[in-house]
């Protein structure tokens, strides 16, 4: 009984610190001692981002996810009464000086710095950095100018830039860089390359006039996140998202699952609606925020205070240092509910003990598909939990295999069936058949 008033009580967020944090996890007091705590545990030198602590917000800044555009894992929505300070970028920006990342080993000595045009404070800002210059090759100058700021958290800022060369709009996410350590988020997302993954254009580093270093990560622009499309449907005579769009980006989740768990060799640690980036005209969705990612490594301990609070799997919420990537699947479950019901599955005082009940609901009201696919993602037990691939060929998801599929306006899916081999390595034969269908192979051998 202790133990389950114990589970109740963690999982609605009343933990031994106290919270004013309404959306995701308890207050950054808390986060920041189980972040150095990692640093300790992790036996690397890897950065454990820091920065100025803002009251109520949650443990982690994001990526690129935004709530108007590029958001990011933990960003702070501000009111349209507030605009002028939401469209002014951050005070560090000030003449500050831009150094292109030459090599990771941050010594300022190989680092190159231009100075930056513009005042700093308003939109219209120039940031100019360079590329290249390696192999022989000569250095290329990129100048972005920056238009809007799109969120901030207790780690970073995220605004919204233009590539001035290009005219395409990027998202740049900036953060305090530990110049002792190296960028675990950075690391990992120079990995990356999948079509359900946010993408990492360029990173540079930036000082300002107090001798600070800022990592900018420069990511393609999405407009949409998963949680404002669901917002928008909720909405509208408080209407449950279509299943096609339910379909189409619960799969998109755990193709990109599949790819970062089984090809990377990643775990998230941190997917949820405000994570998941979507193009609102192709429906293409692209997992961001990697923050709080990590390699685990068997048999060394990781901080479990991670993920925030509506999507955080069992053994999350009972400590487990060892945990897996089954987390993420814990996760992707969470949000799949989220998508059916209109509303977070453990909103905060909802125990996991209360699953079995909301499972009888989903039977009254949704497909029988989606309710068998919920259950296999939230297993209690993790080494229960489906894989991602698995998942991915679920009959739940048919419709998006069959030869006719298509969006709702008539318009082609996002590219769904097209896995590489190292997606699909390790899966046998009969899964392998189950993913994709004979008019896809088809659709290959003769485009």
């Amino acid at each position: 009984m202790n133990v389950m008033r114990r589970l109740k009580s963690i999982a609605s967020g009343r933990t031994s610190i106290s919270s004013s944090d309404s959306g995701g996890d308890a207050g950054t007091k808390r986060a920041k001692v189980d972040q150095e705590i990692e640093r300790k545990v992790d036996g690397e030198s890897y950065l454990v981002e820091r920065g100025v602590t803002v009251p109520g917000q949650e443990q982690r800044m994001a990526s690129t996810s935004q709530e108007n555009a590029a958001s990011t894992s933990n960003i702070t929505s501000v009111t349209r009464t507030e605009k002028s300070g939401y469209d002014q970028l951050p005070k560090e920006m000030h003449q500050m000086k831009i150094k292109d990342e030459k090599t990771t080993n941050y010594d300022e000595n190989e680092m190159e710095a231009a100075i930056v045009s513009g005042s700093g404070t308003e939109s219209g800002q120039i940031i100019a950095t360079t590329v290249g210059g390696r192999n022989g090759q000569p250095k290329q100058t990129i100048s972005y100018m920056a238009e809007r700021m799109v969120g901030t958290g207790s780690f970073g800022v995220v605004f919204q830039a233009k590539c001035l060369e290009t005219g395409q709009a990027v998202a740049i996410k900036k953060v305090l860089q530990d110049k002792r350590y190296k960028n675990r988020e950075l690391q990992i997302m120079r990995l990356l390359d999948h079509p359900n993954v946010v993408q990492l254009k360029h990173c540079f580093y930036s000082t300002t006039e107090k001798d600070e270093l800022y990592l900018n990560l420069v990511m393609e622009y999405v407009s949409e996140t998963v949680h404002r499309v669901s917002r928008h449907f909720n909405r509208m005579n408080h209407q449950h998202m279509p299943i096609i769009y339910v379909q189409l980006y619960t799969y998109q989740i755990c193709r990109a699952l599949n790819y970062l768990h089984h090809v990377i060799g990643v775990c998230h640690r941190d997917i949820k609606p405000q994570n998941l980036l979507v193009n609102p005209h192709t429906h293409q969705l692209k997992i961001c925020d990697f923050g709080s990612a990590k390699m685990l490594v068997p048999g060394e301990p990781n901080i479990s205070y991670i993920c925030s609070r509506y999507y955080r799997a069992p053994e999350l919420i009972f400590g487990a240092p060892e945990y897996t990537t089954a987390i993420d699947i814990w996760s992707a479950g969470c949000v799949l509910a989220e998508l059916l019901r209109g509303q977070p599955l453990f909103p905060g005082e909802s125990g996991v003990d209360q699953l079995v009940e909301i499972i009888k609901i989903f039977h009254k009201q949704m497909p029988p598909e989606a309710v068998d696919l919920v259950s296999r993602l939230l297993q209690y037990s993790p080494n229960m939990r489906c894989t991602a691939l698995e998942a991915c060929a679920h009959p739940f998801f048919n419709d998006l295999r069959d030869a006719n599929a298509c969006l709702p306006d008539g318009r082609a899916l996002p590219p769904l069936l097209n896995f590489t081999a190292q997606e699909l390595a390790g899966a046998s034969t009969e899964l392998r058949q189950r993913l994709i269908p004979e008019h896809a192979h088809a659709r290959k051998e003769n485009p």
